[in-house]
């Protein structure tokens, strides 16, 4: 599992998504072990992510079970592993690593 995570934050590093954040939900009462969480400079950029990722991931035996794109959000599900895409703008609106983290720290109180 580290490696396919390594491997899916080395390909958005390297096509230029910025601020990507792993979170590991396997621990808790999460439908997927991962989400996996990256700012793009918009709409075009996201494609040519996913389109990368589909590209390196897919001869490496990953399945897309969904992609669902949008102009300021992109979500890729790998089953047990979820990609977000957003604008800077809209990962400040909807603030996912707040619900990750909160999800994390509810299960230890």
């Amino acid at each position: 599992m580290q490696e396919r995570i390594d491997l899916i934050v080395k390909i958005l590093d390297e096509k230029k998504a910025e601020d990507i954040k792993t979170f590991d939900m396997s621990k808790e009462e999460y439908f997927v072990k991962c989400v996996i969480i990256a700012a793009t400079l918009g709409e075009k950029h996201a494609l040519s992510l996913i389109d990368e990722l589909k590209t390196k991931l897919k001869n490496k035996g990953e399945e897309f079970l969904n992609i669902d794109s949008s102009e300021e959000w992109s979500v890729i599900d790998l089953g047990d592993i979820l990609i977000h895409l957003l604008t800077p703008q809209h990962r400040g609106i909807y603030n996912i690593e707040e619900l990750l983290e909160s999800l994390k720290k509810n299960k230890t109180n």
